[in-house]
């Protein structure tokens, strides 16, 4: 039997599972808004490349077997949990205390693609959106191809999902002309974040 009918025939869910998890607000985007309205959508590039390949990783490796640590110790996704907000409500405190437009707070800087793609995996968003996608949307039969194909769709869709986010918090930084109201906004983005973990220690 064909694989190619069956491949065909689950890229465009998957395309728009990828855009719908990846567009939504979510702790990533939050930051995003944030660091665009800051730092500018140029020096944001590496945080959203960082999470882009950050998630792609993220489904390869649970695609190849690592949810089955998971399954075998549900404690270790219980830590991860809340490893993961904690480390949030640090990101939230950094967020509210940013600077300027253009320049931030003195040696501010933005986040880096490696401390993006790190972030992925105390992120709850990101685990539910490689687990949805091995779970639902990769057919078993040429599982490793269709697992490598589901892991380029999730690229090419995360990286302009992403951006959007960025691009509005340049455009609203642009607009808060004075330092009082760009930090007004990055408290409204910080609570923002905040916020996105009632559903995380709830579940």
């Amino acid at each position: 039997m064909s694989v190619l009918p069956q491949t065909s025939a689950f890229v465009l869910p998957l395309a728009l599972f990828a855009f719908v998890s990846s567009v939504t607000p979510d702790p990533n985007n939050v930051m995003l808004t944030a660091s665009g309205a800051t730092f500018g959508y140029r020096r944001t590039v590496p945080h959203m490349l960082g999470i882009s390949l950050g998630v792609v990783a993220m489904l390869l490796l649970v695609g190849l077997g690592l949810g089955v640590a998971f399954e075998r110790e549900p404690r270790l996704y219980t830590w991860l949990k809340y490893l993961g907000a904690a480390y949030l409500l640090w990101l939230a405190w950094k967020i509210a205390r940013s600077g300027q437009a253009g320049a931030g707070q003195a040696g501010a800087q933005p986040f880096g693609f490696w401390q993006a793609a790190a972030f992925q995996w105390v992120n709850p968003k990101a685990w539910v959106m490689a687990i949805g996608i091995v779970a639902t949307y990769t057919p078993r039969d040429g599982y490793t191809a269709n697992l490598l194909l589901a892991a380029l769709v999730l690229g090419v869709v995360n990286y302009p999902s992403v951006s959007v986010w960025t691009l509005f918090g340049s455009a609203v930084g642009r607009a808060l002309r004075t330092p009082r109201a760009l930090q007004r906004f990055n408290w409204c983005m910080a609570a923002l974040l905040v916020l996105s973990l009632y559903p995380v220690l709830e579940g």
